[in-house]
């Protein structure tokens, strides 16, 4: 009881004197009122708070945030504050732990609002600190959201680099952003793939669904009707000229469509009609605050994501039938053109007359066509690979012309003697024909006159029609079965083949996979095209095959 001050228990009072014998009244003393001073912060943070005054979601806490009505109120009145807040700055000297599922500034006290705006300070000016983890997934949600970023491309970076940083200090990290950062990709528009930003920033290990999809010309190989990745004249020397030719190819295709008011990708994949609703940022307050127009992200052969109505769901990759020729028509014709400039025993042929997609006829409207583009690209390709670069060091110029005067005093030669030398003819990339055979004329003993065009006959006798079946060819002979060799057979006809498939009770595909999987096996390259036709180049060998 000593330490209580009954002095602060008690008014000062004034007794007031009456008329009135033995009467009074107590008369409160008037006392002075001192008037807090204004804490600045504290109102900023009362008029964040009342940007969700009217908002029911924060009533339920987390505990009905899965609610779908909940969770998209709870994650606008977030984004709405993030906004008001993005800029706000603090250094509040003392501290205060924060755990929360799904943390919000609206569930936080005015400790933990302190002590989380003033790590965020000192992280945006570099400074790592380890804090509470729901304070750092806070700042997660506000960077997936582009709260504070310029836009979606820096919002990426400070995403990256703050995982970065901070999962030394606690790795539990990795166990939401890896996913969002997958999420990012499909949500925003940046200016690289998905695949090319894993690959480059070395994140394989966390997608090993793209494990074999390294860039977008495999993608396409997957789903063409003419995947060149099986032809035996693709090798690891010239795999880099089909990669940069379809490559460019497809980027003039792209922007000639986009031109007229058409994508290219969406021309040539289409999503499954049953598809699952797709949520980005699964696990995270996010509000889809960018409305975005219709568009379709491809991520791997597996995976495509379409927004429709800014609403996303996500399905297998289906393509479409004249994308699927037209991916096709490209590699087969780029593969013929290989074939001729670096002067393979068997030509290729691809036919563009079966071609319906929108592209052919804006090539046509454009005063080219889709002949031209491939030729065109794939020949200035090859000939940018395999040109020979002359390097001179200029710094031994000097030397060398001094060598050439010693060199030249040495030699002493009577004026009457003359001298003769020969000049080698320089090395081609690739003779033409024609000069070939004048060649081979040339060197033809004088008494036998071979004429071009014998020898041109002759030529092509000898390569493409070997007298015995030997080799590899000898290989597919065994491998196939009665009922396929009786299919080449219809397919050298001309008759047809689905007829012969039905009258053997066998689907028309599989006959067809069957007898190009052996061939695959045997020579490395398939036999028939996906129209049920020889390739060109096959015919005299499949003919030998059947007949012998």
């Amino acid at each position: 009881m000593d330490d209580i001050n009954f002095d602060d228990m008690y008014y000062e009072i004034e007794y007031d004197s009456s008329p009135f014998p033995g009467a009074g009244k107590f008369v409160l003393k008037s006392q002075k009122v001192e008037l807090k001073e204004k804490d600045p912060v504290r109102e900023r943070f009362d008029k964040m708070r009342d940007i969700a005054r009217n908002s029911r979601a924060f009533q339920y806490g987390s505990n009905r945030f899965f609610d779908p009505r909940v969770r998209w109120e709870t994650a606008r009145m977030f984004y709405k504050q993030g906004v008001f807040m993005q800029d706000f700055t603090d250094d509040y000297e003392g501290g205060a732990e924060y755990s929360s599922y799904f943390p919000n500034y609206q569930m936080m006290g005015y400790e933990q609002l302190r002590t989380y705006f003033t790590w965020r300070t000192k992280l945006r000016q570099g400074v790592v600190e380890k804090t509470s983890l729901s304070y750092a997934y806070l700042y997660l949600y506000e960077l997936i959201t582009n709260i504070g970023v310029a836009d979606p491309m820096e919002g990426l970076e400070q995403l990256m680099w703050f995982w970065q940083e901070y999962r030394e200090l606690d790795a539990a990290l990795d166990n939401h952003v890896p996913a969002w950062i997958k999420d990012y990709h499909i949500y925003y528009d940046l200016p690289h793939t998905f695949a090319e930003f894993v690959e480059g920033v070395g994140l394989q290990q966390y997608y090993p669904e793209l494990a074999g999809q390294e860039n977008r010309f495999d993608l396409f190989c997957s789903v063409s009707s003419y995947d060149i990745r099986k032809s035996s004249f693709v090798s690891e020397e010239n795999l880099p000229w089909f990669q940069e030719s379809v490559g460019q190819i497809l980027e003039q295709l792209s922007v000639l469509m986009t031109e007229n008011g058409v994508s290219l990708e969406d021309s040539i994949f289409q999503p499954m009609k049953s598809m699952a609703i797709w949520q980005p940022f699964k696990d995270s307050l996010f509000f889809p605050w960018n409305s975005q127009p219709d568009k379709t992200v491809m991520i791997s052969p597996k995976e495509i994501y379409v927004c429709s109505h800014n609403s996303w769901g996500v399905s297998k990759v289906i393509t479409t039938e004249r994308g699927k020729k037209l991916l096709g028509y490209i590699f087969k014709q780029t593969e013929a053109v290989l074939r001729r400039l670096t002067g393979y025993k068997h030509k290729l042929k691809a036919d563009a007359e079966i071609l319906t997609h929108e592209a052919v006829q804006m090539l046509l409207n454009a005063g080219s066509s889709i002949e031209k583009l491939v030729t065109g690209t794939v020949t200035a390709v090859y000939r940018e690979a395999t040109k020979t670069v002359v390097k001179v060091d200029v710094g031994n110029l000097q030397k060398i012309r001094e060598e050439a005067y010693i060199t030249q005093e040495k030699l002493t030669v009577p004026e009457e003697e003359e001298w003769s030398f020969a000049v080698k003819k320089p090395m081609r990339e690739a003779p033409a024909e024609e000069d070939l055979l004048e060649e081979i004329v040339e060197q033809e003993p004088k008494e036998e006159i071979v004429s071009k065009t014998e020898l041109k006959e002759n030529m092509s006798i000898a390569v493409a029609s070997p007298e015995t079946l030997a080799g590899p060819w000898a290989e597919l002979k065994q491998a196939l079965n009665s009922v396929e060799l009786q299919a080449l057979s219809i397919l050298l006809t001309g008759a047809d083949f689905k007829a012969f498939a039905d009258s053997q009770g066998v689907m028309v595909e599989v006959l067809a996979d069957g007898i190009n999987e052996k061939a695959m096996d045997a020579i490395g390259d398939g036999l028939m095209e996906e129209e049920f036709v020889l390739y060109e180049d096959y015919i005299e060998e499949v003919r030998k095959l059947v007949e012998q």
